[in-house]
């Protein structure tokens, strides 16, 4: 009687080919949802902010949040990489007259003591919109809900 059942490089082509669906569906689910692509957005440029905050408490300096509303990239601080968002995104920044570098181009700064200039960023896309505002006082970040 021969044995059945399967064998193990069986078993691991069919793990890979799972493993590489599981890796390429997110994407296009959320290339396909502009709800999706505003949330995301919104959550990274809050992290990116709350990120800048962090590192001027610890570090006991200033330290600068820097937005390219054309180019949609940001900074979450001195020596951090850039990080880039999605093309099809719209940007809007609001911050101090002092942070603003070019017409398209400003910053957030935020002191040592947790507080900043202040600021919102607004992302939106295809009629989904969310805010992520700066506190000057407090240096919170906050993201305000996602409306059509």
């Amino acid at each position: 009687m021969a044995a059945r059942g399967f064998t193990l490089f069986e078993l691991l082509v069919v793990i890979a080919i799972i493993g590489l669906v599981l890796a390429v569906v997110p994407g296009f689910l959320v290339r396909g949802q502009p709800g999706l692509q505003v949330d995301v957005a919104a959550r990274a440029l809050a992290d990116g902010l709350r990120q800048a905050r962090s590192h001027a408490v610890l570090a006991n300096r200033e330290e600068v949040f820097a937005l390219d509303v054309e180019g949609r990239q940001f900074r979450a601080g001195q020596g951090q990489p850039l990080k880039q968002l999605d093309k099809a995104l719209e940007l809007r920044l609001l911050t101090a007259r002092s942070e603003l570098l070019a017409a398209d181009v400003g910053q957030i700064r935020f002191f040592p003591d947790g507080s900043s200039t202040g600021g919102r960023i607004a992302v939106a896309r295809a009629g989904t919109r969310a805010e992520v505002a700066v506190d000057w006082l407090t240096g919170e970040v906050s993201i305000h809900g996602m409306a059509p």
